[in-house]
């Protein structure tokens, strides 16, 4: 295996249950050492490609490859998958039930439990070993949750809703970790979440769901440069009819406000560029027509990307 093999390669995996297409045929892929953020609307296809890829359920058609071969059960001591639906035994004290899981993914009890205690330090939950579960708030469960996940260092780790339950702090101590696993041990994690602020913070890549299908993919700094369109906001002074007269159709004027500067009317526009009319071509036309005291990309969130690929993708 190569360092440019993907983790986890998907040709064509779909999945039907009678007449619903909770899958159409998908393609993409996982990289060593990156953080894939799996987005979409509730029945989007997410959950169910999730299960697909942790052998929960199998494809109809095509195929899944993982860490350079046919997916299969061998691989799951490999992999970290922490379900939207969680699930401790409540009748089991805390380190018991962690331990527990580390030993059905081959971990050595000594080395499980050396591994658990830096863990019950890193994540602020010393004084918990011994306590039942069910003395567990659900920010603390899922703290314990996310250990017992991470245990083993996955190469492979999945992470379903991992922030639900979490205060912003705790929620903060997670990424942190979540950041570390990556960066410093080479972890490939893929992130489900309706949390367009860990998507921002943390994800390398995106892959967004819609009905289904694939509506948008690749690095999170390309697909908001995309969904851009070629927006702008410019602050100029001069004849605002005028500038809209010479711009004509040259651009989509989007929206604009006035401010008065020491005694000067001062125009803010929003303006979307055609392809093929970048900001220094435009500015070099502005210039000769207002004085133009600002020009900058509009920048869109995450959020605001989600909610405009929707809206678009939604008949």
């Amino acid at each position: 295996m190569t360092a440019s093999t993907p983790i986890l390669h998907a040709r064509g995996v779909a999945k039907t249950y009678g007449a619903h297409v909770a899958l159409a045929p998908l393609d993409m892929e996982a990289r060593k050492g990156r953080i894939l953020g799996l987005l979409g609307p509730n029945g989007a296809g997410k959950t169910t490609f999730l299960r697909m890829v942790t052998g929960i359920t199998q494809p109809d058609t095509g195929g899944l490859t993982l860490f350079g071969a046919p997916a299969s059960r061998a691989h799951l001591h490999r992999m970290g998958y922490l379900p939207e639906e969680r699930g401790l035994y409540k009748g089991m004290r805390v380190a018991e039930q962690v331990l527990y899981f580390a030993a059905l993914r081959g971990m050595a009890r000594p080395e499980a439990e050396r591994a658990l205690k830096a863990w019950f330090e890193r994540l602020q939950v010393d004084g918990w070993w011994n306590r039942e579960v069910s003395d567990l708030s659900k920010g603390m469960a899922q703290k314990i949750q996310f250990i017992a996940t991470v245990l083993h260092r996955p190469d492979l780790l999945i992470l379903d809703e991992p922030f639900s339950g979490l205060d912003p702090i705790n929620a903060a101590l997670i990424r942190d970790e979540m950041l570390r696993l990556v960066r410093e041990e080479g972890t490939t994690l893929m992130l489900s979440t309706h949390n367009m602020g860990s998507v921002e913070a943390v994800c390398d890549d995106v892959l967004m769901l819609h009905r289904g299908k694939k509506v948008l993919s690749g690095g999170v700094n390309e697909v908001r440069e995309a969904a851009r369109r070629g927006r702008i906001r410019v602050s100029f002074a001069g004849n605002f009819m005028t500038f809209v007269a010479e711009l004509g159709a040259r651009a989509e004027l989007l929206s604009h406000a006035t401010r008065t500067e020491a005694g000067t009317e001062v125009h803010e526009v929003e303006l979307a560029l055609p392809d093929g009319w970048g900001m220094a071509p435009f500015l070099a036309w502005a210039v000769g027509h207002v004085e133009v005291r600002e020009a900058v990309p509009v920048r869109l969130s995450m959020e605001e990307v989600f909610v405009q690929t929707v809206e678009t993708a939604t008949p």
